[in-house]
């Protein structure tokens, strides 16, 4: 029996980097071996076993032959006889396929140490083509790496533009897509998940409404990057470094979908593209299957992102109307629940931020809207029940008593 760290962990540790996860292979065992040292098998498509005690996961080596459709269509031979290189070679890029044994020795047959050198993602064997969803997976480390230059070897990007134009990623489920998905979201620069999925015809494929927005014209003065493809592509990064809430950069992602639909002749202008965007999220996070509260917070930043940019003209002073914060507070759930309103307001503020030339600019709105928050919850309601108000009237009366204390501050916040 032999025993290798593999994958992530050997290639992050080369790169200087913290490994998070270790994953070992198990050469030379069976399963009874494994069970009779004390390990607890799990997985049901091939033989993995958490450790006794760390409970890290041991994998016996295997081969796999492709036997279906999708990513679950293959059959999976473990056996005693199977060699690390067998295994390693069926590993999705060589800077995944590298080894280390116990004296600290790479094992490295597909030249992973080259490619890490000269930082290229490439694909061990023509074995890749046959599970799509290994084309979201190189996105992802394309982006996960991205703070180290990687790039694609162009055979790699033309395989990965084969696999998208054969049709076989419709194969993929809506869960394993958004997991992907959400493991990009976490990266420090998730616009290159979504650049390298375009390159490859894969965002057309997968996300449509994202792939609507290229060559979408806007106003230069306030959109000088250029199309509404590439601003989102800021938004998003903005929103990375802002917050590390999934929920935040999604919603970041999506908040304007509504310019897509934006009929031509009426750019650059996109009056409306916030409303017109909602069910668009809505359609994109029911194919995905995303969570509701992922779902609402996209819905909401899509929906009012203009009205809170409004909140505050360009010399800082209070544009809208004392009704109009009110309604943009209670469409947000904001009186309910002001960490969430915090959040939508993190996605506005990034919207701001992702911009040629605007990335450093300050962003008042932010807290000038919680300041008004915090003025519509100074209601005394107990005092407005002694009034002798009742039934209906009483959320009347409330309501009005919130829009005069908003009115009151909005005045002194402009003297």
């Amino acid at each position: 029996m032999q025993i290798y760290l593999v994958g992530g962990a050997v290639r992050d540790a080369l790169l200087g980097g913290k490994a998070y996860d270790r994953d070992w292979v198990v050469v030379g065992a069976t399963p009874q071996e494994m069970l009779d040292l004390g390990y607890q098998q799990v997985g049901k498509d091939f033989p993995v076993f958490l450790h006794p005690k760390n409970k890290e996961e041991f994998a016996l080596a295997r081969t796999e032959r492709k036997a279906g459709v999708g990513y679950h269509g293959f059959e999976v031979f473990a056996d005693p006889g199977v060699t690390l290189e067998e295994d390693l070679i069926r590993r999705d890029l060589t800077i995944n396929a590298m080894a280390q044994d116990a004296d600290g020795q790479i094992i490295d047959p597909y030249a992973g140490l080259v490619d890490l050198e000269n930082r290229i993602l490439r694909h061990v064997s023509g074995a890749f083509s046959e599970d799509p969803l290994r084309v979201l997976r190189v996105a992802r480390f394309a982006a996960k790496l991205a703070s180290y230059n990687f790039t694609l070897a162009p055979e790699t990007e033309a395989l990965m533009a084969q696999m998208v134009a054969s049709g076989e990623l419709s194969d993929l489920t809506p869960e394993r897509v958004w997991q992907e998905v959400v493991k990009a979201l976490s990266t420090e620069k998730p616009s290159v998940f979504f650049e390298v999925l375009d390159k490859v015809g894969a965002v057309e494929l997968l996300f449509p409404e994202l792939y609507a927005l290229h060559d979408v014209t806007q106003p230069e003065k306030y959109h000088p990057e250029g199309d509404v493809w590439i601003h989102t592509m800021m938004v998003l990064d903005a929103a990375a470094g802002l917050s590390s809430s999934i929920d935040v950069r999604f919603a970041a992602l999506v908040h304007d979908l509504g310019k897509g639909l934006t009929p031509k002749d009426l750019w650059p202008s996109h009056r409306g593209h916030e409303a017109a965007g909602v069910p668009l999220v809505k359609k994109l996070s029911k194919r995905y299957r995303l969570p509701k509260k992922t779902q609402i917070l996209a819905e909401k930043v899509t929906e009012f992102h203009g009205l809170i940019h409004q909140g505050l003209t360009a010399e800082g002073l209070p544009y809208l109307k004392p009704k109009t914060y009110l309604k943009v507070l209670k469409a947000c759930s904001a009186l309910k629940n002001a960490d969430n309103f915090q959040q939508v307001l993190l996605a506005c503020k990034a919207d701001a931020k992702g911009r040629l030339g605007f990335e450093d600019v300050a962003y008042p709105q932010f807290d000038f809207w919680l300041k008004v928050l915090d003025v519509a919850n100074q209601v005394d309601n107990q005092a407005i029940i002694a009034t002798g108000v009742q039934g209906p009237d009483i959320a009347l009366a409330i309501e009005e008593s919130r829009i005069e204390l908003i009115k009151a501050f909005i005045h002194t916040y402009s003297q």
